[in-house]
């Protein structure tokens, strides 16, 4: 499957669609029900339904690609490895910030290519906006009134005593991160926290709102993956604890190392990290 505007217009089309299915559970008087997973996660109708939308209509672009969901079987690592391009979604990502209706929850659609995210659409319903990025087309950010291209923040450019912004989870807060927040206060002498759900965090990184998100909690391929797309396209980076490129579809789980995403990749993150 070739890598191209048509293909990445397509994909937000389903995003959209799905966003729609999202919204309608959202905003439903009658409320909806929640249940819970193997995993401990939670799930709601809004899931199934953004799922039962995006599966079928990635499958139609091209049956060869194989689609991999949150919301589906989890093929043997046997059968995945041989994968050169497959689809990995997240239908609803942020499913404790859809239950809290905080409105910070997303879409997630990827592209994974020889375990590299190369395309990459994050879909926030409630504010209508889209976060897009493809390999060798860059990034952007579109809303109700104009697609912007984006591009991390460059700490060289930023005014003396400007903090370093940090983005941290709203529901995955740990000692981990306040250590780490503590060295980057060491480093930069002031830093700014701010909190968010969803694979916004990243996305917040890639279009210069924020520099760093240090992730030192658990996380799923889906949660990363098209969000990493946009942030590599924007011109960051998303490296696991060893400082490393993080990477899909090379172990028999599906679960991520702890990872930082950041904007600057000229830094020396390294004598910080």
């Amino acid at each position: 499957m070739e890598i191209t505007r048509q293909l990445l217009d397509q994909v937000v089309d389903i995003a959209h669609l799905a966003g729609q299915a999202i919204l309608e559970v959202y905003h439903d008087k009658d409320g909806f029900d929640t249940e819970t997973k193997a995993d401990n996660s939670p799930v709601t109708k809004a899931d199934l339904a953004a799922h039962a939308i995006i599966d079928p209509a990635l499958a139609a672009l091209d049956p060869e690609v194989p689609v991999l969901s949150e919301e589906s079987t989890i093929p043997d690592y046997e059968i995945r490895s041989t994968w050169h391009q497959y689809w990995i979604i997240d239908p609803l990502d942020g499913t404790k910030e859809f239950i809290k209706r905080n409105g910070e929850f997303t879409v997630n659609i990827a592209l994974i290519e020889n375990g590299v995210p190369v395309l990459g659409v994050v879909y926030v319903p409630v504010a209508d906006i889209y976060y897009i990025g493809a390999k060798g087309l860059g990034a952007a950010k579109i809303t109700s009134d104009a697609e912007t291209s984006i591009k991390v923040s460059s700490l060289k450019d930023k005014a003396t005593g400007e903090p370093l912004i940090v983005v941290a989870s709203r529901s995955h807060g740990s000692e981990a991160v306040e250590e780490c927040i503590d060295k980057l206060t060491k480093e930069f002498g002031k830093v700014e926290r701010s909190s968010m759900g969803s694979s916004l965090k990243l996305c917040l990184v890639a279009e210069g709102a924020a520099d760093i998100y240090p992730r030192l909690a658990p996380t799923s391929e889906w949660d990363t993956a098209a969000a990493q797309a946009v942030v590599e396209a924007a011109g960051g980076a998303v490296l696991d604890a060893d400082l490393k490129i993080l990477r899909y579809n090379a172990k028999a789980d599906i679960l991520n190392p702890y990872f930082y995403v950041l904007g600057d990749t000229v830094f020396n993150w390294s004598t910080v990290l």
